[in-house]
């Protein structure tokens, strides 16, 4: 069994804005709390949950999400990525009676977290809303990039994909358990490192002239990558991208 990814963070300049967009967009309960933070329930009743902040010291830049795998010992962990060649972001940091965490890089420059626990995650509330449950990792050196988190995080590679001719490179991983989210780890566009996050719905155009109206820009209308899979991306109105799926 691999370790799960439970948690996310979309980050803004202002996280109250970010969290009424996309509570107004997916349903998602969100609550502040002390410093600014906010907490997202998506009430979908599988999936992960996850967070909202302003950007941190350790996360400047074109950061815009992160996703956090959980294990019990993240220190650990962080000593075996550093073993392969990432680069400790902010060191094991324990926010008493919340969470204890931390954050790297990827050889790529990927900013990834670690968040201690027993693999179960947040609970996500009962619901019928879009649940959070892939991740796409981005980089210019995606074979590399997956013999890096099989060996990290235990994860197992499916369909691995190679157009040739430069095309895109992409692999789907599964990570060993029901828990939190799956994802793939591709070829990025301009070869820099991205964290992209997916909602599965039911209607990719009912969420993008949704998002569209709420203020967001449609950057990848619906298109097919599989025989039973669509996918679509928009930018919230702080430039954050976000993506829909369906199939």
């Amino acid at each position: 069994m691999g370790n799960p990814i439970t948690w996310f963070e979309m980050i803004g300049p202002d996280p109250e804005k970010k969290a009424a967009f996309y509570s107004e967009l997916f349903g998602w309960h969100t609550e502040s709390m002390e410093g600014g933070y906010i907490t997202i329930d998506a009430h979908a009743g599988r999936g992960m949950n996850g967070g909202i902040t302003e950007p941190q010291p350790q996360a400047q830049g074109t950061v815009r999400s992160i996703f956090y795998a959980e294990a019990p010992d993240i220190q650990a962990l962080l000593d075996k990525a550093g073993s392969l060649g990432a680069r400790t972001l902010m060191p094991v940091t324990e926010m008493t009676d919340i969470v204890t965490f931390a954050l790297f890089a990827d050889p790529w420059g990927n900013h990834i977290g670690l968040i201690q626990g027993d693999g179960s995650g947040s609970p996500v509330s009962a619901g019928d809303n879009p649940p959070i449950d892939w991740v796409e990792i981005g980089c210019a050196e995606p074979e590399k990039a997956w013999d890096f988190y099989r060996e990290l995080f235990g994860w197992t590679i499916e369909g691995d994909m190679s157009g040739g001719d430069g095309a895109p490179v992409h692999g789907s991983f599964d990570t060993g358990t029901s828990v939190g989210a799956r994802g793939g780890i591709g070829s990025s566009p301009d070869g820099q490192p991205r964290i992209d996050i997916y909602v599965a719905v039911d209607d990719l155009a009912k969420y993008l002239e949704r998002a569209a109206g709420l203020g967001g820009t449609v950057v990848m209308p619906a298109m097919k990558v599989d025989e039973e899979t669509q996918i679509a991306m928009f930018t919230d109105p702080q430039g954050g991208t976000f993506g829909l799926y369906s199939g």
